[in-house]
């Protein structure tokens, strides 16, 4: 009922996907979102592919079942990391242990929440910079030694070697989390190649020598099929977007799936996302080619009105003007759809160290493919994460706080714009540097407003 509410007061009918976690309560919220949409009259094949799993969700649901059973390396090093970090005099003598040990680092030892596997991987990554001067410093600090003994105890080569390993596992998704979570040209063209990837990695864990590791990988499997492991569960859109890409097209999708889910099930797969992508562009092409000829009338009459006297005069046309004519009133010339030259196409070979942009490339070529481009704008804008909306809902939490609750909507939403435009202008400084920048301009704001309710006051007493 709110999003319904939202949409009609923002004036917005024409809605292609919506992107929300895995709570089951999100299912019936699409459901009845869905027959609002397609009651509007202006929905994209009645609905068929709104509802959209968001990937960084589905991600960390993984994870979390990989680690259920925590190593107990684990145990050890975060045991170990909590007593140097429990005062500034042990911070300070672990600080000399480096310094014997000739390590030469700017990170410094965190402790992880237990429930967020990010954080475990944070303070795992940087504790194995430290090793040998953990080592050390349990020769300088008997206390260390007798604390941890009564827990787990102290962390050794063994420990350390599934720490390493363990980094490497957590790395990937770490990595991955971070490339879907962005703000900032994040297409949906890279899901299915994350999806794939993610696949491709748990079945070689699965096969490891490493008994703890194979463990990890089969738990983690089984949450994964759950949600991408059936190709005809997923929203078919995730493959468009792929298709799309001039990169691969046709062609890559029937290796991918061919790789991932058997060359049977995946060739046949194939021929499905086919159907769909043709079936996705003819009900583009019925809603906007009538737009699309009307612009081009205006066009080409605006054109004719616009000829000099001397090209007026010119009425015989040549044969191969002639020729054009025959064919555009014979109905050849159009033969083909814009889907059918983009598929004929050969792919766009990319140099690996070249950066590809491919919403540039759709808007230098959206002249040639008019009705395809049109479809890829929406395919291409669909979210595959929640997570950047969510963290400006978190921003706006910080910024409208107990304390600042008279803030106007006006001034909470430049304080969040003002806060992403300095992230991106000031992108090589520190997050220390950034927050003192946001909070230089929340003083600032806070005192034009303050300077406005003033003059308000001053402006009602006169």
């Amino acid at each position: 009922m709110a999003v319904e509410s939202c949409l009609l007061n923002w004036g917005i009918k024409r809605v292609f996907t919506v992107t929300v976690d895995n709570a089951s309560s999100n299912d019936v919220a699409i459901a009845y979102l869905k027959k609002k949409i397609v009651g509007w009259g202006f929905s994209i094949l009645n609905c068929k592919y709104l509802h959209m799993r968001c990937i960084a969700h589905i991600i960390n649901l993984v994870v979390v079942d990989g680690l259920k059973e925590t190593n107990v390396s684990v145990k050890r090093v975060r045991e170990a990391v909590r007593y140097i970090r429990q005062s500034p005099a042990r911070l300070q003598k672990f600080k000399s242990c480096c310094e014997m040990e000739g390590i030469e680092s700017k990170s410094s030892l965190c402790l992880d929440v237990c429930t967020r596997w990010n954080s475990t991987y944070l303070m795992l990554n940087v504790a194995q910079k430290f090793e040998n001067a953990f080592d050390r410093y349990a020769t300088i600090d008997p206390c260390f030694k007798f604390d941890l003994q009564s827990s787990d105890g102290l962390p050794d080569s063994l420990d350390w070697e599934n720490v390493r390993r363990l980094v490497d596992f957590l790395g990937h998704f770490y990595d991955l989390t971070l490339r879907i979570s962005g703000s900032r040209y994040v297409t949906s063209n890279i899901f299915f190649n994350e999806i794939s990837s993610v696949d491709c990695l748990l079945q070689e864990w699965q096969g490891s020598n490493d008994v703890e590791l194979a463990c990890m990988g089969e738990r983690m499997k089984v949450k994964f099929d759950k949600y991408w492991g059936d190709p005809d569960k997923m929203n078919k859109i995730v493959y468009i977007a792929v298709v799309v890409d001039p990169r691969y097209k046709l062609e890559f999708m029937e290796f991918a799936l061919s790789t991932v889910y058997g060359k049977e099930k995946g060739m046949e797969l194939a021929k499905k996302i086919k159907l769909t992508v043709y079936e996705l562009f003819d009900e583009y092409k019925k809603t906007y080619q009538a737009e699309h000829d009307r612009g081009s009338n205006v066009a080409g009459n605006t054109s004719e009105n616009n000829e000099s006297e001397g090209a007026k005069k010119k009425s015989r046309l040549n044969l191969g003007d002639q020729f054009l004519k025959h064919k555009i009133e014979t109905g050849e010339a159009n033969s083909k759809s814009d889907l059918d030259c983009y598929l004929n196409e050969g792919i766009k070979v990319v140099d690996e160290k070249e950066e590809f942009d491919i919403l540039k490339w759709w808007q230098l070529n959206s002249g040639r493919f008019p009705i395809l481009s049109i479809m890829v704008r929406d395919i291409l804008a669909m979210p595959i994460s929640t997570v950047a909306s969510e963290s400006a809902f978190s921003t706006g939490g910080r910024v409208l706080d107990p304390f600042r609750s008279s803030l106007t909507p006006k001034i909470v939403e430049a304080l969040i714009c003002a806060q992403d435009w300095l992230r991106k202008s000031h992108c090589c400084k520190s997050i220390e540097e950034q927050i003192a920048d946001l909070e230089r301009l929340e003083e600032a704001f806070s005192l034009c407003e303050i300077n406005s309710i003033n003059d308000n006051t001053v402006n009602r007493d006169t």
